[in-house]
């Protein structure tokens, strides 16, 4: 399998951690839907990273149902999805309020970034402000109330999004999403970011496992 992407982006690193977390072997091509445009649109005509490229030419996308096929691959080896129900629904929470300040996050940063400022629309940067500052809220208080586990053999999905997209943020709107003010995220993103697996695929335009 080759995972296309550049781990600056949060879908293409949680695809990346968590492959490693379930045992399955990948190659990584670090590509990027804006400098390298023409040569991801060869592999994927969409340019949606993360793309999954499989051994039989199949492209599969969207970090989500990239890693429910993943999980199908895994098989009974290991998953990162409880199994319990009440353990499930609450890592589903989990991961719905993560993505949720990822999507906004990043929605924040291409208004930053992409859009001429005499074009930004202030009303719709307060509202998606609003809006990530919600879904962090919601998030401190959920792994407050189901801690997560952080080491290799136990983390779960939902500790992997959240890490993920904790270091996002912070790397890219510290300003918009102060560390002070989820001191459980922060502390647990920390640690989570010290793990060998999150280590193989650093936040950046690397490719994984260079340093290897």
């Amino acid at each position: 399998m080759r995972l296309v992407g550049m781990l600056d982006s949060p879908y293409v690193r949680r695809v990346a951690v968590s492959l490693q977390l379930l045992g399955l072997r990948f190659e990584h091509q670090s590509l990027s839907v804006f400098r390298t445009y023409e040569q991801f649109r060869q592999i994927n005509p969409v340019v949606k990273a993360p793309s999954l490229v499989l051994d039989d030419g199949t492209v599969l996308m969207d970090s989500t149902l990239i890693l429910e096929y993943a999980e199908g691959l895994a098989g009974k080896r290991r998953s990162l999805m409880p199994q319990a129900e009440s353990e499930r629904r609450a890592a589903l929470r989990t991961i719905g309020l993560a993505l949720a300040a990822c999507d906004k996050s990043v929605q924040i940063y291409y208004e930053r970034t992409t859009r001429p400022p005499e074009k930004a629309h202030e009303p719709w940067l307060e509202r998606i402000t609003e809006q990530v500052r919600a879904a962090f809220g919601q998030l401190e208080a959920q792994i407050l109330a189901h801690p997560l586990a952080a080491d290799s053999a136990t983390i779960d999905q939902a500790g992997v999004t959240t890490a993920v997209v904790w270091h996002f943020t912070q790397a890219l709107l510290p300003e918009v999403v102060a560390a002070g003010d989820y001191p459980a995220l922060r502390a647990y993103s920390a640690r989570c970011e010290g793990l060998a697996e999150f280590i193989a695929a650093p936040h950046g335009d690397s490719t994984f496992g260079a340093d290897r």
